[in-house]
């Protein structure tokens, strides 16, 4: 088969290798993306559609998603497409006057990272939302969150980048990175033919692992698996994403105050809520490291429906319409790799953001573009990097 020559190799393209292979475009640079199955097949479609930094960890975890939810402000006009976009903030419920102290403590550490929150005491919770379980002591907000569809984004992402001139090659599996006599990355052999390029970023997701290991390179990425409930067209519920506080432990492994069954800590269980535009809602989530399985445990669903109905009662007779679960491309500090790797020159990783890869593809797909072009980023790479695991 005939080699093409490029500029730059974009293996993966989900939400994050579409976002690269926009911005990319965007600089001018000539782009060929691969992927194995078509766009957004992945983890993107496996998901709902967070941009969030109220989870995120006060300092450099906030300064990253605040960074990105600037970048998608104007990114529906910039990309000339819809992707649902709504700004209508998120919020924390908080269970127990002890969660109350370490919600106290978040708002403090959140507010000195720049983010803007506030704390809704007791007596104005069911002012906010009226249908939350009488008994929550608090709400802890943030106005900036927003969510969006994620396959929307990812569409939009790649129809722009193919008007800027890209080529999306789906149906094509990258089978292994090919390096000079120098051990310089060359291109990337493809089911589909040899394509040539000095230039290779990788964000394949949890599947990153498996192809930079073919030039002698271990990333530390691992799938943590999740479900999500999809319910049926109802009644109003909530009126934003409303998530417990206990979620913040569920998703760094904390220690924490709450009066849960272990089966529910067992698979990281903790009540996530999400209401869509078209009059249904989304229920999360659970987190589990079982390999590279996306079936879905009808023990972990029930477990997911029993803790939403404790902060929702009303939704108990609200039927499900499906279930899915996705693999969260886990690190173990929860942050993503955007990194050059130093071993081989040329070639570059962007994956291991987690449960964060929608909300945080605007500003990977910036860095990543700074990174090949030698500008400034827009925030410091070295938190980032590869080598804090080496």
């Amino acid at each position: 088969m005939m080699s093409k020559v490029c500029d730059v190799i974009v293996v993966g393209c989900g939400v994050i290798g579409a976002a690269i292979t926009y911005y990319l475009s965007a600089s001018g640079m000539e782009v060929v993306a691969v992927e194995e199955n078509d766009v957004g097949s992945g983890t993107s479609s496996r998901c709902d559609g967070n941009v969030l930094v109220i989870d995120k960890k006060p300092g450099f975890d906030c300064e990253l998603a605040l960074k990105s939810q600037e970048l998608f402000e104007t990114l529906e006009d910039d990309i000339s497409f819809d992707v649902e976009y709504r700004q209508l903030g998120s919020v924390l419920a908080v269970e127990t006057e002890a969660q109350a102290e370490g919600a106290a403590q978040w708002h403090s550490a959140m507010s000195r990272s720049g983010v803007r929150v506030k704390y809704i005491e007791s007596s104005d919770v069911h002012a906010h939302e009226p249908m939350l379980a009488q008994d929550i002591v608090g709400l802890f907000e943030c106005a900036s969150d927003s969510s969006l569809n994620p396959m929307n984004l990812v569409y939009g992402y790649v129809l722009a980048a193919q008007n800027n001139g890209a080529v999306i090659k789906t149906r094509t599996k990258a089978k292994r990175l090919l390096l000079d006599t120098q051990h310089h990355i060359k291109g990337v052999e493809t089911s589909e033919g040899t394509i040539l390029a000095p230039l290779v970023v990788i964000s394949a997701g949890v599947w990153t692992p498996q192809i930079v290991r073919t030039c002698g390179v271990d990333v530390p990425i691992v799938p943590r698996k999740g479900h999500i409930i999809v319910s049926e067209r109802t009644f109003k519920v909530a009126s934003r994403k409303i998530q417990e506080f206990g979620y913040i432990m569920a998703k760094f492994g904390e220690e924490g105050q709450r009066d849960v069954e272990p089966e529910m800590e067992k698979y990281g269980i903790a009540m996530v809520f999400e209401p869509t535009p078209h009059e249904n809602f989304l229920i999360g989530s659970s987190r589990e490291f079982a390999g590279f399985d996306t079936t879905c445990n009808m023990e972990v669903v029930s477990l997911m429906a029993k803790r939403a109905i404790r902060f929702f009662p009303c939704i108990e007779d609200v039927r499900v319409i499906r279930t899915y679960a996705g693999l969260r491309p886990y690190t173990q500090d929860h942050r993503p790799i955007i990194s050059k790797v130093d071993q081989v020159p040329g070639l570059y990783i962007a994956s291991g953001h987690e449960g964060d890869g929608i909300g945080l593809a605007p500003i990977t797909g910036l860095l990543v573009s700074e990174m090949l072009l030698g500008c400034t980023p827009s925030v410091p790479l070295e938190p980032l990097s590869l080598n804090r695991f080496m």
